[in-house]
């Protein structure tokens, strides 16, 4: 028996734009989206001679071949061909769930990454990354990580470079949102704003973070706080500490700041961890 190890590292979506509805019924999106240091850990035995089995230490989420982790070992298997004579995943979950951060997708791309590391490397990082689409819409940017210009249904992707180094803070409210619900809304109303990405893309070129802060925006942002105007008060809190830019990332409901320095951070997460547990501080990766 082998034991893999592997982190599964977040997304934060500093722009997202959706541009209509697809004949398949997905949306076409674009977005740029940015790893962060907060990170579930992945292990996989392959070879127990045992029917195969998913452990997760989070209660609520799916052991089962539900699990977008199953699925992705699942698929990358039959894809090469291998039989692993039995298979246990353990996931250490640190990312929260129902965030808008791409935890369940970040748990299959790591199983990917591990997976083709253990068989030789059999795939590119891009071809992993194709195999990923079948996946989630998410699981292609998480195998490739870092800063990255996302479209379509999030097969498509283009590098960018580095986001410039900074200090974010991210808070995830107790409750969270239907993304297939919050999406047949956002058909029904006009978008009043769309992110400018060229910008974002000039401003990541020119390793400018004011710029990029000025550029940070979320379609979903307006539609979910209009609901659940609680993310006003916690946007108004990281305003009144400084922040360079606060936002929700994905389709919520996780609210993300930018801030210069570390000091800043510790003190916005000393003001809202009463009310918000689920907050922490992470940086681009």
């Amino acid at each position: 028996m082998t034991t893999l190890y592997e982190g599964a590292f977040a997304k934060l979506n500093l722009t997202l734009d959706v541009l209509g509805k697809r004949e398949d019924g997905y949306h076409n999106l674009k977005s740029v989206m940015q790893t962060v240091s907060v990170r579930d850990d992945i292990e996989i035995d392959v070879g127990t001679g045992k029917p195969w089995v998913l452990k997760c230490d989070k209660p609520g989420i799916p052991t089962d071949e539900r699990n977008l982790a199953w699925k992705a070992a699942k698929l990358y298997l039959d894809t090469i061909g291998k039989d692993p004579g039995g298979l246990e995943i353990r996931i250490t979950k640190r990312i929260p769930s129902q965030a808008g951060m791409g935890g369940g997708s970040a748990d299959a791309a790591a199983v990917l990454r591990a997976l083709n590391d253990h068989y030789g490397n059999p795939l590119s990082i891009l071809a992993l990354a194709e195999l990923g689409a079948q996946v989630g819409s998410d699981v292609p940017f998480c195998v490739v990580c870092g800063t990255a210009m996302v479209e379509g249904r999030g097969e498509r992707l283009r590098r960018l470079p580095d986001m410039p180094d900074c200090v974010i803070v991210v808070c995830k409210p107790e409750f969270s949102v239907s993304t297939p619900e919050l999406y047949r809304k956002l058909d029904t109303v006009a978008i009043a704003k769309h992110p400018d990405n060229q910008a974002m893309e000039s401003a990541l070129l020119a390793g400018d973070l004011e710029m990029v802060a000025k550029n940070i925006f979320n379609v979903f942002d307006p539609v979910v706080t209009e609901e659940h105007p609680e993310l006003n008060y916690i946007k108004s809190v990281f305003h009144q500490y400084g922040a360079a830019a606060y936002q929700m990332t994905g389709s919520g409901s996780a609210v993300f700041a930018i801030v210069s320095e570390f000091e800043i951070a510790a003190v916005l997460c000393n003001m809202l961890k009463p009310n918000y547990p689920d907050i922490f501080i992470c940086k681009p990766v």
